[in-house]
Order: structure tokens, then C-alpha cells, then sequence
């Protein structure tokens, strides 16, 4: 029997309740998944902002580096692709 049908048989008045970490985790798998389809169909100039971007796009935006130029990157990356900042700003409203 599937764990949701126990404790809907079990448990019918039990509120299903998500922790802050897993849905930040998932968020982020979802934010790397596109950042992965999105360079596999981007040109060449679009893979040399996309590559090395991973990091980025997980940090939150006050960890950024300024000394390493990490939010213009990032602010480059997310302006060539608006789903990409879609997601990205999700993710940063999230938390």
C-alpha cells in the first residue's frame, strides 16, 4: 500500500506538511534541470554564460561575490533567458 493511502486511511484529518528544507531542495533540482536544458539548446555564446552557472543560480542573491563579478554573471545569465529568471526569482521568494 502506497505511504499517502496509509495515512489517508489512518489518518483522514492529518494535514500533509512539506519542510522548508525539501521544497527549497526540490526547487533547486527544478532551477538546475533548466539551466542544463537550456544550455544544450543554446548557441555558443549562450553556453559561455550559461557554463559555470550552476552556483550561482543556487546561492541566494546576498551571498554573492562582488570581488568575483558573481552578480553581473548572474544578472547576465538571467537577462538572455527569461524562464531562467523566472525561475531564479521563484526560488529567491521562496526563501
Amino acid at each position: 500500500m502506497p505511504r499517502r493511502s496509509a495515512w489517508l486511511k489512518n489518518l483522514p484529518n492529518a494535514m500533509h506538511v512539506f519542510d522548508r528544507f525539501h521544497i527549497v531542495k526540490r526547487m533547486n533540482e527544478k532551477l538546475t534541470q533548466l539551466r542544463r536544458d537550456l544550455q544544450l539548446e543554446a548557441d555558443d555564446m549562450g553556453r559561455k554564460v550559461l557554463k559555470g552557472l550552476r552556483w550561482l543560480l543556487l546561492k541566494f542573491q546576498g551571498n554573492l561575490n562582488e570581488s568575483k563579478n558573481e552578480r553581473k554573471r548572474l544578472m547576465d545569465a538571467l537577462g538572455l533567458n527569461q524562464s531562467l529568471a523566472i525561475a531564479y526569482y521563484l526560488k529567491e521568494d521562496l526563501a
